[in-house]
C-alpha cells in the first residue's frame, strides 16, 4: 500500500521512530549539518536551501506543525547556547546578532518537515528515497519477507507454544462437547473467536496478509496478540465445559453467546484494544497491511519495538527454536 507521507501522521512517525533505518537514510542524503551540543542540528536557512523553498514557507511549516516538528527534535535555541552557537558558526550562519532566538532542527525533525513540504521536488525526492530504505532496510532484516516478522520477537516463542496448549484444550472441547460436523463447529468457532478478538474473520485476515490455505494463521500473530487469543481459547473452553456438564450438549449458537458475552466483560475491553492496536500498528509499519476494520487502534510503532524486530532484540527464529527444542518439548507436556 503506497503510503503519502504529506497526509499521513502515523506513516512519518513510524519512520521517524525506526531506529535501523534513520542511519541509513542519513547516510543516503547529502545534508550537511552542523554539529552542536551532542548532536548535529540545521537552522531554518539551511533547511529551506536544502529543500529548495523560501524561509517563509519553513516558518509556516513550523507554525502549522509545531507539536509534530517538537516532538521529532526541533527546538529553540537561546541565551548561552544561542551565543555559543553563533560564537562556534559565525561565518556558516545569517543570523543578526541582536537575534534572541533560533530555531534549530535536528536530523529526525529535518526529515519530518521533509515530509510534510508539498511544494517543494527536492522533498518529494526524499520522501521516495525513505520509503525505499525503510522496505529495502525490513525486507533485508527479515530475509525478504514479511509474513513471519513476529517471530523475530524473542518473547514469540514461549507465547506459541503456551497458545498452542490453550489451543488444543479449545479444540478437544469442541471436539467432545459441541454439536454438529467436526469441520463445521471447529472453523466457526474460531471465526467466532478470531472476530471477536481482531474484528476480522479468519479467512479476511488470511486475505489482507497474503496468506495460503496452508499457511497456519496463528503463527503469523505477535506474541502479545497470541495471549489475547489463549485467553479467549481458554474461556471459550471452560465455558464449553460447564455447561456440558449442566445440559449433556452445548450448540454452537450456545458457544457464540458465551464468546459475545466475554467480550462485553469489562476486564476483557484492554486486552483487547491492546490486541488490535499491536495488530493494526506493528502490520501498518512491518508488513505494510491495513486493517480497515481496526483502523481506530492504528498508531505509530516506538523506537523499541522496532528494535523487537527488526534491530538489536531482534532474533533468529529458526536458530532459536533449534537451540531450545529440549525446553519446548519440556513445555508442551
Amino acid at each position: 500500500m503506497a503510503k503519502d507521507l504529506t497526509t499521513s501522521a502515523i506513516s512519518r512517525q513510524n519512520i521517524l521512530n525506526n531506529p535501523v533505518a534513520l542511519p541509513r537514510i542519513q547516510e543516503a542524503l547529502d545534508v550537511k549539518p552542523l554539529e552542536f551540543e551532542g548532536r548535529y542540528v540545521l537552522t531554518k536557512q539551511m533547511v529551506a536551501d536544502y529543500y529548495e523553498v523560501d524561509i517563509r514557507t519553513v516558518s509556516r511549516y513550523i507554525e502549522n506543525h509545531q507539536e509534530e516538528l517538537e516532538h521529532n527534535g526541533y527546538f529553540i535555541c537561546k541565551g548561552n547556547s544561542l551565543k555559543e552557537f553563533k560564537s562556534r558558526y559565525v561565518q556558516d550562519i545569517d543570523v543578526p546578532n541582536k537575534t534572541p532566538q533560533i530555531g534549530l532542527f535536528d536530523f529526525r525533525s529535518f526529515l519530518n518537515i521533509g515530509m510534510l513540504l508539498t511544494e517543494s521536488e527536492k522533498a518529494k525526492w526524499v520522501r521516495s528515497r525513505i520509503l525505499d530504505i525503510v522496505i529495502a532496510t525490513i525486507n533485508e532484516k527479515t530475509g525478504g519477507g514479511t509474513k513471519f516478522i513476529n517471530r523475530r520477537d524473542r518473547n514469540y516463542l514461549v507465547s506459541a507454544v503456551s497458545e498452542e496448549n490453550y489451543h488444543q484444550k479449545l479444540t478437544d472441547a469442541i471436539r467432545d462437547y459441541v454439536d454438529g460436523h467436526k469441520t463445521y463447529k471447529y472453523s466457526t468457532i474460531m471465526d467466532m473467536i478470531y472476530k471477536a478478538v481482531f474484528c476480522e474473520k479468519a479467512k479476511e485476515y488470511k486475505q489482507l496478509l497474503d496468506l495460503s490455505q496452508k499457511d497456519n494463521l496463528r503463527r503469523t500473530l505477535y506474541a502479545e496478540v497470541l495471549v489475547s487469543v489463549s485467553a479467549f481459547e481458554n474461556h471459550v473452553a471452560e465455558t464449553i465445559k460447564a455447561k456440558a456438564k449442566e445440559m449433556g450438549v452445548v450448540t454452537v449458537t450456545e458457544v457464540g453467546e458465551a464468546i459475545k458475552e466475554l467480550s462485553a466483560m469489562p476486564f476483557v475491553k484492554p486486552i483487547l484494544e491492546d490486541a488490535r492496536t499491536k495488530m493494526a500498528s506493528r502490520d501498518f509499519a512491518l508488513r505494510d497491511v491495513y486493517h480497515n476494520n481496526i483502523a481506530e487502534y492504528l498508531k505509530a510503532v516506538s523506537p523499541e519495538e522496532y528494535e523487537k524486530f527488526i534491530g538489536s532484540q531482534s532474533i533468529d527464529f529458526d536458530h532459536l527454536l533449534d537451540e531450545n527444542k529440549a525446553v519446548l518439548d519440556r513445555l508442551k507436556q
